[in-house]
């Protein structure tokens, strides 16, 4: 594909959910907008949006006040309507969350009163309570949200790309951005494809979104980190021991949720996520191998630091990733029926996760200006849930339009 220096009023740079919720949202603010979307792939959800759990998260985990608890409860919302508006299934199922041991009854309660904090809709379960909406579980309390949904959010991209082709906006996979330079009050970018020329450029590069941003002269504070999670699936003869999603009472010394039963809306039930660092931002196999994404990681300092403070963790989710038998431990905890025959290996994802100099983790979202860009630096879950309100947010705060494009 080739460009003759064409002129839009914005490009957004990422073909994934929240790249495609963000385009869509600034052409209905702005319907006369000139816009295109940029994919390196050759097509669209590729990474993030087409390998994640396809759970529409409730908010019940985030910090009150925060983005994500905000964005995450709004776009689970419209995100509802957005389905059944364009006919695209998905299932308001709701979930537990259990305690198995006495030592998570006290996190347990916190996070029951983090959802409240959250106005959402949460409900105290006994033991014999999760027995009801889930048998095979094995636990000593719980709490249900019924909000949380499963949906194929690669369904949801697929419409967002009709959406935005059949309101005048271009798409254009194939298209790696490699550069940019000022250009009067924007930008032109240098793609694979050519030169292109921007008032305005978002960047939802996903896996990529710090170096883009550094390519746009922007400092993110943070670098991505990439964890691979690896998930088994019940074979489909023992799928009935999970009704719809089952997750255990989180770490609040560990930055994942923990491995949990998650019916997709196939029909299928998966089993994980571990979480082990993986040593390419696209590498969905353990042995998947980047040299840049290696380097840049083992030479970042917040690695190291996150490495330290989470050593006996990682090594656990590690052991994890050689071991099915360790896998299958995890997994009886919660419903102790599960054996290792019943389980065949699924898929697998990798989280773009950015991490600060200090090893801390960019706990929320973080969306940040330069010039006339916007670049989306950090959206790991619930970015899919949340992304018709991220590309809503993003519309709100994009430079306003004046005249025709660039020229």
């Amino acid at each position: 594909m080739t460009f003759d220096m064409q002129r839009f009023d914005c490009v957004v740079i990422g073909g994934g959910i929240v790249g495609l919720a963000a385009a869509w949202a600034i052409l209905e603010k702005r319907p006369q907008s000139r816009i295109a979307v940029l994919e390196k792939e050759n097509g669209w959800a590729r990474h993030q949006t087409g390998r994640n759990s396809g759970v529409i998260h409730s908010g019940i985990y985030y910090k009150p006040g925060s983005l994500k608890a905000k964005l995450c409860a709004e776009g689970n919302r419209r995100l509802r309507i957005f389905c059944d508006e364009h006919g695209i299934r998905y299932e308001a199922c709701g979930k537990v969350i259990v305690a198995t041991t006495a030592s998570e009854l006290p996190l347990l309660e916190t996070l029951y009163r983090r959802g409240l904090a959250n106005a959402l809709t949460v409900r105290k379960l006994s033991a014999g309570e999760v027995k009801e909406i889930e048998p095979y579980v094995s636990c000593l309390a719980g709490i249900h949200v019924p909000s949380t949904g499963i949906v194929d959010f690669a369904a949801v991209c697929r419409k967002l790309a009709e959406l935005i082709q059949a309101r005048g906006g271009e798409l254009h996979p194939g298209t790696k951005v490699l550069g940019f330079r000022p250009a009067g009050s924007g930008s032109v970018l240098e793609t694979s494809g050519g030169a292109m020329a921007a008032r305005c450029v978002v960047n939802c590069a996903g896996l990529h979104s710090d170096r883009v941003a550094k390519l746009a002269g922007a400092k993110p504070g943070a670098r991505i980190v990439p964890f691979r999670g690896e998930y088994y699936e019940l074979k489909p003869e023992r799928r009935g021991l999970v009704r719809n999603l089952i997750y255990p009472v989180p770490d609040p010394q560990f930055p994942f949720l923990g491995v949990h039963f998650t019916r997709m809306i196939d029909g299928s039930v998966h089993a994980g996520p571990n979480a082990v660092l993986s040593l390419k931002r696209e590498g969905y196999h353990r042995t998947s191998f980047d040299l840049r994404d290696f380097v840049d990681t083992m030479t970042y300092p917040g690695f190291w630091r996150l490495a330290a403070r989470h050593a006996r963790s990682g090594l656990g989710e590690m052991h994890r990733s050689f071991s099915k038998k360790a896998f299958v431990r995890s997994l009886q905890k919660l419903i102790p029926e599960v054996c290792e025959g019943d389980l065949v290996p699924g898929g697998a994802g990798v989280r773009a996760q950015a991490l600060r100099p200090d090893g801390g983790l960019v706990d929320d979202f973080l969306i940040i200006k330069n010039a006339s860009a916007m670049h989306v630096c950090n959206a790991p879950s619930p970015a899919a849930t949340a992304s018709l309100e991220i590309g809503r947010t993003i519309a709100e705060q994009v430079p306003l339009f004046s005249g025709s494009a660039l020229v």
